[in-house]
């Protein structure tokens, strides 16, 4: 045999060395890849274990106060007459209300309006004219003494005659703080009772809180309305109690 065929044996022989050195080292790098895989997903560090729970607080309270809009509507065929009756109006149901025993303080405007009114177009169509103005006026009272709650808005109805107008009455808690403070105090146990029996069922303790987040709401007392002094006479004023509701959603560490 030539050199040539001694050649291409040695030139065999190390390409086939250099196919296995290179496979070994796809396979080592390829164990030594999934092996790091395996490690991260599995690391408690990254993903600690954690309990969240939503605890409920409700707490009811007696309202002390009674909020209502009375106010005036009228229609004039100028808009001096209408905002001139209208004030006068609602100054005869401001000066009831307050000899009455609600305080000045305790009145305030929420709304004043005038528009026009338009007569509506002959059988031959054409452009609407304006045919007066209407304007209203109303205010807002709070009423603290409720037992004369019923009283006190009858003369308010009662002075505006029938341009008279009454709505949103509603009663209120005028400090709820302590309220929120109790049903927020009530929710949070509720969250921790409810953390603690899971952490005892999965054999592990309740570590630090890590986050807390909440929610609340009231539900006053709806009340009808009404729209003359005849309506509200047969209006029953209860202010009955009011509920406050807390929602707190907790997760606490699990040690």
């Amino acid at each position: 045999m030539g050199d040539d065929g001694v050649m291409r044996r040695v030139s065999s022989a190390a390409d086939s060395k250099r196919h296995t050195i290179t496979r070994s080292a796809l396979v080592a790098f390829a164990a030594l890849t999934l092996g790091a895989g395996t490690v991260a997903c599995s690391s408690s560090n990254d993903n600690p274990r954690e309990v969240t729970v939503v605890g409920t607080g409700e707490v009811r309270g007696a309202p002390d106060i009674l909020n209502a809009d009375v106010g005036v509507e009228v229609i004039a065929p100028d808009v001096s007459g209408a905002v001139s009756e209208a004030n006068a109006h609602v100054q005869a149901i401001i000066d009831a209300v307050t000899a009455a025993g609600v305080a000045r303080e305790d009145v305030r405007t929420t709304e004043v309006t005038l528009q026009p009114e338009y007569a509506m177009p002959g059988a031959g169509g054409g452009t609407r004219a304006v045919s007066g103005y209407r304007a209203t006026n109303t205010v807002r009272i709070t009423i603290r003494e409720l037992g004369s709650a019923s009283e006190i808005l009858d003369d308010a109805v009662r002075a505006g005659g029938d341009a008279a107008r009454l709505g949103n009455v509603s009663f209120a808690i005028e400090d709820d703080s302590q309220l929120l403070a109790d049903a927020r105090a009530s929710a949070f146990n509720d969250a921790k009772t409810r953390a603690e029996q899971y952490a005892d069922l999965a054999d592990v303790s309740l570590g630090d809180v890590i986050t807390i987040n909440e929610t609340s709401s009231g539900s006053p007392s709806p009340m009808p309305r009404a729209s003359s002094a005849d309506e509200l006479s047969a209006i029953p004023l209860e202010p009955g109690t009011q509920t406050v509701t807390f929602n707190v959603t907790v997760s606490w560490a699990l040690d």
